[in-house]
């Protein structure tokens, strides 16, 4: 079996008297899509924020490529090989596509914060920002003002930024929430596409998606993980029907 990219083991995390998460173990093996889905306040966000950094876990350990990353804080995370996009775009609507994209790359680079009006000049940058673009289908719209884009073409630059970064795991927040049929199935093809590149943790809503996507499904329900495996396996699982599936169908 190939070894795990990113594992969790034991992962606990309190506020008070709820628990969003509760001894979660679950693991993503380089070059597959791993699927969290479960009901709203299962848990599924604030696990990717614990995977991310944002969030300290109370108990339990993360381990990325190897490293044991559960105290360490995210821009280090992210030089490792972590990034992410969420549930609202966060693009910079003033700036072009190719601006938003070629930040991005100055980041990773550790030039971040000379900031966008800079990167129109760093041609290293921009050269860089234009692959990205052309891998997500928005070359073409590299000169549009970011804040013109529809929602779907925001969701595939929040993709290309997030590529980027070159990441080995890309955690990925509800990308196709507030997509139409059309955009969703462009998002679709593209995240397909991606998994040639990198491993993918995904949390969505849409089951059609997800059951198209996934090598694997874990599902959460109270912040537990109550079934973990391939699609078809999860589909016909009576508990994972009766937590989350029969209440979608």
């Amino acid at each position: 079996m190939a070894e795990a990219l990113l594992a969790i083991a034991g992962l606990s995390k309190r506020y008070g008297a709820l628990t969003v998460t509760h001894a979660l173990d679950l693991e993503v093996v380089a070059g597959t899509i791993h699927a969290i889905i479960g009901p709203n306040g299962a848990g599924k966000s604030s696990l990717i924020h614990q995977i991310c950094g944002t969030v300290r876990p109370d108990e339990g350990r993360i381990r990325f490529a190897g490293v044991d990353i559960t105290r360490m804080a995210p821009h280090r995370r992210a030089r490792l090989g972590l990034a992410r996009s969420f549930q609202i775009t966060s693009v910079l609507p003033e700036f072009s596509v190719l601006e938003n994209v070629a930040t991005a790359v100055q980041a990773q680079g550790g030039s971040a914060f000379r900031f966008c009006r800079a990167a129109a000049g760093d041609g290293v940058a921009n050269e860089a920002a234009a692959h990205q673009l052309d891998r997500v289908g928005l070359l073409p719209r590299a000169g549009v003002v970011a804040g013109r884009l529809s929602h779907g073409e925001k969701r595939q630059l929040e993709l290309a930024m997030a590529l980027a970064a070159r990441p080995r795991l890309l955690l990925l927040d509800e990308p196709l929430a507030g997509a139409g049929p059309e955009e969703t199935a462009r998002l679709v093809g593209l995240l397909r596409e991606i998994r040639r590149d990198c491993a993918m943790l995904l949390v969505e809503h849409d089951m059609q998606a997800v059951f198209a996507l996934a090598d694997t499904i874990t599902v959460l329900a109270q912040g537990r993980a109550i079934a973990s495996g391939p699609p078809d396996a999860i589909r016909a699982d009576p508990a994972v029907r009766a937590a989350y599936l029969g209440e979608a169908h």
